[in-house]
């Protein structure tokens, strides 16, 4: 039987960003328990990067990711405008307070300059330039492909059901066979606490939420210019896509058990009643409909590191709704306390402790 030197469980984009540095250091394993790789939150995601999204203790983790995202191709220009009506004109103070010692350039605005047919009542508008699309697929397909050039197996079809710890090594069984590694790293996503409980670890409080988002065709349609359009005080977002298509989202987020989530046709509801109370577009058609899973950890923040009771169990979980946009970034601090190095230069000024799961 191979042994390895590190085992990732799952192969989303957390799993796979991290297993393409590691692997020209170590021998890498990527377990997968469904046929492909990426089929749940990664490949649901509404697609944008936000230095915003995710709050001030994220923004650290986007802001780093931004030069690999974009010399990468990874990122194309979009912008973000935050609205909100007359009562929402706190919110707005503390979204720019939060911000305000930071590098994220953001601009009181007109919104009605940025966005056609919004509704008079939506007079507050904050612009975030800096927001981009993100090319979700081809940045998971670039590093899949890169941990595997440098040597990394992937093994689909690999539910883990079971994993221990002896003499060093973790035996690993799954729905493919049974594997053995030194190090097991927990990138499951919605199943993170699933697989340590299975690994014989507490699990952290993981909670995944259901976030629904629908595709639509307006009259008019969505211009190709328009911004990421967010409601400041959390109702809904939306934004362009190709063809005069928008995306649009509620904004929800329904607590549920790990699974292949579905959307609500009420959520979906909800998403165009709110949408149809900022714009005066009509919607002619729902093209698709989606739901996606966010699974955050009791404060909100992701969690890396090696778990304080297990040593050789490695937590990369937790990432919310912002696991892609900060991937790069997670990816190479994980990275260095796997590897025992010292920071990629990209991180180096962001502490890794206060993600460690040793806050819980």
């Amino acid at each position: 039987m191979s042994v390895y030197d590190v085992a990732i469980v799952g192969a989303g984009m957390a799993g796979v960003s991290l297993a393409a540095l590691l692997a020209p250091h170590a021998r890498v394993l990527l377990l997968e328990a469904e046929d492909m790789p990426g089929y749940h939150a990664t490949g649901r995601s509404a697609a944008f990067w936000s230095e915003t999204y995710g709050g001030p203790d994220i923004q650290p983790l986007t802001t780093a990711s931004g030069p690999v995202l974009r010399a990468g191709g990874h990122l194309q220009p979009l912008g973000s405008l935050h609205i909100g009506r007359a009562q929402h004109a706190p919110a707005i103070d503390r979204f720019l307070a939060e911000f305000s010692d930071s590098d994220v350039q953001l601009d009181r605005v007109d919104p009605a300059a940025f966005l056609p047919g919004l509704r008079p009542d939506w007079t507050l508008g904050v612009h975030e330039p800096s927001c981009a699309y993100i090319d979700v697929a081809g940045l998971h397909a670039r590093d899949l492909a890169t941990a595997r050039r440098d040597g990394a197996d992937l093994v689909t079809g690999a539910a883990l059901k079971a994993a221990r710890r002896d003499s060093g090594h973790w035996s690993i069984e799954t729905a493919a066979g049974t594997f053995q590694a030194a190090v097991l790293v927990n990138a499951a996503g919605a199943w993170a606490d699933t697989v340590a409980q299975r690994a014989g670890v507490a699990p952290i409080g993981l909670q995944p939420y259901r976030r629904t988002m629908v595709q639509l065709r307006t009259d008019p349609p969505a211009a190709g210019g328009m911004p990421h359009v967010a409601d400041i005080s959390g109702g809904f977002y939306f934004k362009p896509e190709p063809g005069g298509r928008l995306w649009l989202s509620p904004h929800d987020e329904t607590p549920t058990d790990p699974c292949d989530a579905a959307p609500e046709e009420i959520d979906v509801a909800i998403a165009i009643d709110r949408l149809e109370q900022a714009v005066d577009w009509q919607v002619t058609q729902v093209e698709r409909r989606w739901a996606g899973l966010r699974t955050f950890a009791p404060d909100r923040l992701p969690v890396y590191g090696f778990d304080p009771s297990e040593p050789g169990f490695f937590w990369c979980a937790g990432q919310g709704g912002f696991g892609i946009q900060t991937a790069p970034a997670a990816a190479r601090l994980a990275a260095a306390l796997l590897l025992g190095t010292s920071p990629d230069p990209a991180v180096a000024g962001i502490d890794p402790h206060r993600y460690s799961p040793r806050r819980f």
